[in-house]
């Protein structure tokens, strides 16, 4: 599994984890949505199923789920800031196509 969590996007989800008091770790999954076909899901993981796959970097864990995983493979996680706005940053080699909100994306 190639899914590469930066240092700063691990900082936020171990200060979100301290925050929400309990889960093991950050839940990363797609789901059909949008003009463009996908989009993807963050959620905290209170626990991992028998078909999850965890990945471990900088000291937390990135919970994926059996499905979602073919369209996350080589995808890097990072966590930025502009300005008073934050977020999660999705650079996935498996995009073809993004609608022109930002908020789905297409796969071949």
């Amino acid at each position: 599994m190639t899914i590469q969590v930066t240092e700063r996007a691990a900082e936020h989800i171990r200060d979100a984890l301290s925050r929400h008091g309990s889960g093991i770790g950050l839940r990363l999954g797609v789901r059909t949505s949008g003009c463009s076909g996908f989009m993807y899901t963050v959620d905290y993981a209170e626990e991992a199923d028998s078909e999850d796959t965890i990945i471990e970097e900088h000291g937390v864990a990135v919970v994926v789920d059996r499905k979602s995983l073919p369209f996350l493979e080589g995808l890097e996680l990072d966590f930025v800031r502009d300005g008073l706005n934050e977020r999660f940053s999705f650079r996935n080699p498996n995009v073809t196509a993004e609608c022109g909100c930002g908020e789905s994306f297409a796969v071949q």
